[in-house]
């Protein structure tokens, strides 16, 4: 399953921040068609917004894919310390182009069901668009937890199931078998009760087949 996931994203990376960003004609015409028009630049506007302008903690963002969203904040929180973490060697590559000169971030391999990190040592977890790609998301969601400091943030976007046939369609028979995203995929009700249950506050919206959220442990 990791090898294929590698091999998805290896094979994606030239056209990938094309089709999160809408850049082109074909990639429009795809996020419309499957997946109602949902605007990921949009979502990440919403899930960065959650993290200050003058935040100065400890920050883990996995996966970081190529950064193509997170440079631009990531970058200007000078007196922050960033961890961004990728499975993708490909990925990793590209966001290190992006983030390479930044000293307050590093850019590591690495895989998010099994962090080298220490126990309640990060202040805010960003996990954007990440889950529906992860092959364990039980461990996924331990070890976000048990990084993150009491009072610590977790912060993410990804896909859920049940909300449109076309997308869920897709997912299913093409996405999936290619290596892009691994099941099981959570409803937005496994999801609620799962986020729930781990923190003390939750902020949970959804658009289209798309769910954001900002936590609280």
């Amino acid at each position: 399953m990791a090898d294929k996931i590698q091999n998805a994203y290896e094979t994606s990376k030239n056209i990938y921040d094309d089709v999160l960003t809408q850049r082109n004609i074909f990639s429009k015409l795809y996020i419309k068609l499957f997946w109602s028009g949902t605007d990921d630049n949009d979502i990440a506007r919403k899930v960065l917004s959650y993290v200050p302008d003058d935040f100065s903690g400890n920050l883990l963002d996995v996966p970081v894919g190529t950064a193509v969203f997170t440079e631009n904040k990531w970058s200007s929180l000078k007196n922050a310390h960033i961890t961004c973490i990728d499975y993708s060697m490909d990925m990793l590559e590209q966001a290190r182009k992006r983030l390479g000169s930044h000293a307050h971030i590093k850019c590591i391999q690495g895989d998010v069901g099994n962090l080298q990190m220490e126990n309640e040592s990060v202040d805010t977890v960003v996990s954007m668009n990440g889950f529906h790609a992860f092959p364990d998301k039980q461990k996924a969601f331990h070890e976000i937890w048990r990084v993150l400091k009491p009072g610590g943030n977790f912060i993410a976007c990804f896909y859920i199931r049940g909300k449109s046939k076309r997308t869920d369609w897709l997912v299913k028979n093409i996405l999936a078998k290619k290596g892009w995203f691994s099941p099981p995929f959570q409803t937005e009700k496994e999801l609620r009760d799962i986020l729930q249950k781990l923190y003390k506050e939750t902020d949970i919206h959804v658009d289209g087949s798309m769910v954001y959220f900002y936590c609280v442990k």
